[in-house]
């Protein structure tokens, strides 16, 4: 929603800001799916995207120029940190669910911190994340979170068409 009211610069904040929160209430619960199934790499990395989605939300409720260095910094230092860290604990695949944990990971991390800066490639990002989630949770036995995933699939790729053609229209 707060691509298709760009234009309406108090509700698109509206919406980014409750996009935000959303995404920050709704993190405890992977955090312990992952855990309960020992997917280590993707629970501890969930938890680095914190920095991302409080400088998103920091964006959206100041506005770009607005946003503290320092937790710009920190974003992209729990982003190579978290992605060096997931190379290192695998120290090889033995199993492919861990490939799909190191998708969903790089796609996370790196997919919300550009959309933190309002940037139309996060939400490619987000493809690559849901659907290495879609694999993983399939292999994993949880059917109503891979539907979910699904249907997330359908409006990450609404967002990114909108804020496409925004984008286009602008350079226009």
């Amino acid at each position: 929603m707060a691509e298709r009211y760009e234009k309406k610069k108090p509700i698109k904040n509206k919406w980014r800001i409750w996009s935000w929160i959303t995404f920050l209430v709704g993190l405890p619960a992977w955090m312990i799916i992952f855990f309960i199934e020992r997917n280590w790499i993707a629970a501890a990395l969930e938890a680095a995207s914190i920095p991302s989605v409080a400088l998103g939300l920091i964006i959206a409720v100041r506005g770009e120029g607005k946003k503290p260095q320092w937790l710009n910094a920190l974003a992209l230092i729990t982003i190579i940190v978290g992605i060096t860290y997931s190379l290192y604990d695998l120290g090889g695949f033995t199993r492919l669910t861990q490939l799909y944990e190191l998708a969903m990971t790089v796609g996370l991390l790196v997919g919300t911190y550009q959309l933190a800066h309002e940037n139309a490639s996060g939400y490619v990002w987000y493809v690559l994340m849901h659907v290495a989630a879609i694999l993983l949770l399939g292999a994993q036995g949880y059917p109503w979170l891979v539907a979910q995933q699904v249907v997330s699939l359908f409006f990450v790729a609404d967002a990114y068409f909108v804020k496409k053609s925004i984008q286009k229209n602008k350079a226009v």
